[in-house]
């Protein structure tokens, strides 16, 4: 969806964030973005190429990304320095492109082996190599956005020359081995061709489109199937967003059936208070909020964003630009450090923890790539038009001018420090417009407009409030939208809450307690198990939200709590998400009426006390001391550290690998094994294939248990009792416990062990 005409920030919160953004895209090196194409067509780069995910295969990719950041920021900034970089990268693209037509980061032999039909496949990888339908797709992506926002004629040149490629090649499979070749992530490739359809008017391009959706994800969604749990969720978005743009090419209803149900599934059911969704990638249980360090990564509020644009074509629906707007502030434009530019790929929602960087020099990720385009996205929908009818969506500081109507109209504002917004019409002459100004689900009474400091107009329970007239320069609109404090709710726990001001998400700062030495980091996993620090509970009461937290006199959308943070009386401090970077957060909270809090802290208690009560022996896996006394014996075991559960864990490798301790039991008594687990543990890379948990537990040699974690429970502990047969204890002051793997499996993580009495 293009940006309609000549839509410019102007100075505020946007308008410095994509300053910063338009910085790091002119900071990156054209050179080495390429030189992985030079590479694969066995040609000596220029310049060596880019480290992290750009020395790996799916290297190359983040070139298409830069493509579409450069082009769209060229669009909304007008910077001539951008343009000269763009022409050059599509110029040097024009030379590697081989005689058939193929330009990439990936060997063409790789696509080669899937035009055969004779390709082994996984979710991602194919013909021995990593997503590169999906590596390919950021740089068609990158040449169409460069000849429709430029119009740069070489850049459509190569692009339909890769198309054509694609189609020759493809046109070798059956239908049913494209649809096995899509098993593999693929991006957006149905959109990609659908747009060069629209520019072309290629019949070959629309047939392409077409055969590049993936029935087996999509026909669910056409029949109001919800499938998602458990898939990797931005494998399946872009795939929506293909369909969306074949519905607006086609007409036909199954695509906008697909894109409906599937955008209503995941911002209803499957989405973060902050607007983003997916936990470790992938889509949990419907109306869960699993939190944890890998929540919410942020390509897929990217996509989803773009999705919503799609939708709002159909149906101008404040509805729809209430989920723009709240994932804009709250995920995308928290994404950017707004130091260094850098961007994050998980936002993390466990408690106690912090934002993770990109580096400039070493990361290239997926989200790296989207997060150079998100600056230069954020004129996309802040206004839309339809002839006369222009809708003002965002509330941002901005400009808009209508050429053929001879309108300017600048948006003042410091939107969200400020409940206000005002319009004037820079440029008029008479012209009839309806104007309509959002209404947002958010506000805290009723939406008015004031035109000229005279004439009043207030909604009415619509969408939006029109207004109707013939403008004339120097109109001027001052529309006051209410904002209030207001409790978000779980829907997966009533007491696990966010607080939010109007549209914005407010976090709790924690400052630098155990902090690491940097967050800006070349591998996005590497501070995944820093400790964690302890985040106290609210005891206060819900519906009374402006009770208990106030505004810091002096210091804008700054709020301080009273003294109600559990145990300890913590005062805490409240601001933006978007604006809270290198410190400790909290953004879900545990809130609790005093009754509750008590019961809370003495039911944990009794349930300690009787715990302590039963407890024969334990040990803590992972811990020198603890392993020591406990006579710790193990093959191919390994231990390590995980933050949500604030444990050490130990587990088992593969055949003959195992773990056992020496511990103490009550002779002729019945016994229990206590074990905890991690919830989220489902299976393991070793050496580069899938093991399940797949174990045995054994007493004395003699195995009680087939065990197998299933990861249904993620960010959960999940505490197991085994019973002990009598016969395995009687006459015995101690035993030997043991956890076995055997090949192609792991035993555990465990997190602790404990022999209980019944």
């Amino acid at each position: 969806m293009k940006s309609i005409e000549n839509v410019k920030l102007t100075k505020g919160l946007f308008y410095n964030s994509q300053k910063k953004g338009n910085d790091v895209i002119l900071a990156l090196d054209i050179d080495r973005l390429l030189a992985p194409y030079y590479e694969a067509a066995n040609l000596p780069p220029k310049k060596r190429s880019y480290g992290g995910w750009e020395e790996r295969e799916i290297r190359g990719h983040s070139l298409g990304h830069w493509l579409s950041a450069a082009a769209a920021m060229y669009e909304t900034t007008g910077d001539k320095a951008l343009l000269e970089r763009i022409d050059r990268a599509v110029q040097e693209l024009a030379t590697i492109q081989d005689d058939v037509g193929y330009v990439g980061g990936v060997k063409r032999a790789h696509f080669d082996e899937m035009f055969s039909g004779e390709f082994q496949v996984g979710h991602f990888n194919i013909a021995g190599t990593w997503v590169p339908w999906y590596n390919l797709h950021k740089l068609f992506a990158g040449l169409i956005d460069v000849h429709q926002l430029t119009g740069h004629s070489l850049a459509l040149t190569v692009v339909t020359k890769l198309a054509d490629w694609a189609k020759k090649g493809t046109d070798q499979l059956t239908d049913d081995q494209f649809q096995r070749m899509l098993i593999c992530e693929h991006g957006g490739m149905n959109e990609a061709m659908a747009d060069l359809y629209t520019l072309t008017g290629h019949k070959d391009y629309l047939q392409l489109a077409i055969r590049f959706c993936h029935w087996a994800v999509l026909e669910p969604l056409a029949n109001g199937i919800d499938e998602l749990e458990g898939k990797h969720a931005n494998t399946q978005i872009p795939k929506v967003i293909g369909a969306a743009k074949l519905f607006e090419i086609t007409g036909d209803d199954t695509y906008r059936a697909i894109a409906e149900f599937f955008w209503r599934q995941v911002t209803n059911d499957r989405s973060y208070i902050i607007g983003g969704n997916s936990n470790s990638e992938h889509f949990g249980p419907a109306n869960k909020e699993t939190l944890g360090v890998e929540t919410a990564e942020t390509c897929n509020t990217y996509n989803m964003l773009k999705l919503t644009e799609h939708l709002f074509r159909w149906n101008r629906s404040s509805q729809l630009m209430d989920y723009y707007e709240k994932a804009l502030y709250n995920h995308i434009l928290a994404s950017q450090d707004p130091d260094s530019g850098m961007k994050t790929y998980f936002v993390s929602l466990q408690p106690g923890h912090f934002k993770v960087y990109s580096s400039l020099e070493e990361s290239f990720w997926c989200c790296f790539g989207t997060g150079l385009e998100n600056p230069a996205r954020y004129t996309r929908t802040i206004y839309d038009r339809d002839d006369r009818h222009i809708y003002v969506n965002l509330f941002m500081a901005s400009e808009i001018h209508l050429k053929d109507l001879q309108v300017q109209i600048r948006q003042e504002t410091n939107f969200p420090e400020t409940d206000r917004t005002k319009l004037t019409f820079v440029k008029a002459d008479g012209v009839s417009i309806k104007l309509h100004i959002r209404v947002p689900e958010w506000v805290a009474g009723p939406v008015t407009a004031r035109i000229n400091g005279k004439e009043t107009f207030s909604e009415s329970g619509a969408d939006y409030l029109t207004i109707e007239r013939e403008w004339q320069k120097g109109d001027e609109i001052e529309v006051h939208l209410p904002m209030e404090l207001r409790i978000y709710e779980a829907k997966d726990d009533s007491h696990k809450v966010g607080i939010m001001y109007g549209p914005i998400v407010l976090a709790g700062t924690f400052g630098k307690d155990h902090f690491p030495e940097t967050d800006i980091v070349p591998n996005h996993l590497s501070l995944h198990n820093h400790p964690l620090i302890d985040v106290p509970t609210l005891v206060a009461t819900k519906k009374t939200p402006d009770q208990w937290i106030h505004p810091v006199e002096g210091r804008s959308l700054t709020f301080r709590t009273a003294a109600i943070g559990q145990p300890g009386n913590v005062q805490i401090t409240l601001i933006p998400f978007y604006a809270l970077h290198h410190e400790r957060y909290t953004v879900y909270w545990n809130l609790m009426s005093e009754v509750e809090y008590e019961a809370f802290k003495a039911r944990k208690e009794v349930e300690s006390d009787q715990l302590q009560a039963r407890t024969v022996d334990a040990v803590q896996p992972g811990e020198q001391q603890p392993e020591v006394e406990h006579q710790l014996k193990a093959n191919h075991s390994e231990t390590g550290y995980l933050n949500i559960m604030q444990k050490r864990w130990r587990d088992s490798r593969g055949e003959d690998g195992f773990f056992s301790y020496v511990m103490k039991v009550k002779p002729n008594q019945q016994m229990s094994l206590f074990v905890t687990y991690y919830g989220g543990d489902h299976g393991l890379f070793v050496d580069g294939k899938w093991c399940d948990r797949s174990f045995r537990i054994l007493i004395d040699d003699e195995v009680i248990k087939e065990e197998q974690l299933l990861g249904k429970n993620p960010g959960e502990t999940l505490d197991v009792y085994y019973p002990i047969p009598l016969a395995l204890t009687e006459g015995k002051e101690e035993v030997v416990v043991t956890f076995a793997s055997k090949e192609g499996t792991v035993a555990g993580g465990v997190y602790g062990v404990r022999m209980l009495c019944n």
